[in-house]
């Protein structure tokens, strides 16, 4: 009789626990398109757009498959110039630093470019045209199809890369190489595209499993913290101010928002054309403002939403 008690207690308590987190799954999110934020002339039309990034002027910058690959708009949604111009095989991942320099992954080429606020390259990881993981001749570090970039406090730069060799970069400030992590694979520490990375308040690392469908969640010297397997497949993330999470999930064509302790606060899209829906969204940003933007792969836009 005990022993029974025990098994039906116990199916209760897995029970609730599914349900409550199916009402975490598909809790709502009110969201408002806002229409024609940007102030697009007949002559700019973007291509595929894979990032997107705002620095603390409010400038939104547009990286893009299109004829200009990265373009700035200024806080009214004005063009402002084209930036790279004529530098980049394939865009992918945009970051904008605390000094507002800007830092661009090109999986066409191999590259991580670190631009200065005023455009100018001035640093450049990885040899271009050049896939691999280590240049014994010169030695210099390489990369194969890096994805994203992201930033500790101390001014470590953490980059995924990311289609070619499944592991994550650290770097000193100064691009100096400090380590590496990972292995192609669906194990623990194993990666399939790592795709995405951020890293929160208190120095852990995520980075977004793409295919392997799940977020890893790592210290700053690699060792594994948590993973997070129920959340889609992660192929943007982005860390608000608020310390939350910003995912997009282009698979399932919605985006989402999580608190740090991978519970979801809400979800928000369908597969579509028409405004609030998505075809691949890719990048995410949250504006000085609160306001979210998304990249979108297929649908060759960006998206902008206010929370209700």
């Amino acid at each position: 009789m005990y022993f029974r008690i025990i098994f039906f207690f116990l199916l209760f308590v897995q029970s609730w626990s599914a349900s409550a987190q199916q009402k975490i799954d598909t809790a709502k999110w009110l969201l408002k398109p806002v229409e024609k934020f940007l102030k697009l002339s007949a002559d700019i039309n973007f291509g595929e757009v894979s990032g997107i990034a705002q620095n603390s002027k409010g400038h939104t910058f547009v990286f893009n498959r299109g004829p200009h690959p990265l373009i700035e708009f200024d806080n009214k949604g004005f063009f402002v110039r084209y930036l790279v111009e004529g530098l980049i095989k394939i865009s992918h991942g945009i970051r904008i630093d605390s000094e507002d320099n800007i830092w661009l992954t090109d999986v066409g080429s191999h590259l991580v470019l670190k631009l200065n606020p005023n455009g100018n390259i001035i640093m450049v990881l990885g040899k271009s045209n050049m896939p691999g993981e280590w240049d014994n001749n010169t030695q210099t570090l390489l990369f194969n199809k890096p994805a994203d970039v992201g930033f500790g406090s101390n001014g470590n730069i953490f980059i995924t890369d990311g289609y070619g060799n499944s592991r994550v970069i650290k770097l000193d400030k100064n691009g100096k190489f400090l380590k590496a992590w990972g292995s192609k694979g669906n194990e623990k520490g194993q990666f399939n595209i790592p795709h995405a990375v951020v890293i929160d308040a208190s120095g852990l690392v995520y980075i977004a499993d793409r295919e392997n469908k799940r977020i890893q969640i790592f210290d700053q010297e690699g060792n594994l913290v948590k993973i997070w397997t129920h959340i889609g497949s992660p192929y943007g993330l982005y860390l608000s101010q608020k310390q939350e999470i910003f995912l997009t999930d282009g698979v399932a064509n919605r985006i989402l928002k999580l608190d740090l302790n991978g519970n979801i606060i809400g979800t928000y899209g369908t597969s579509g054309k028409a405004a609030g829906q998505f075809g691949m969204p890719h990048g995410i940003i949250v504006t000085l403002t609160g306001e979210i933007i998304v990249a979108e792969i297929s649908n060759w836009r960006i998206q902008k939403f206010s929370e209700k």
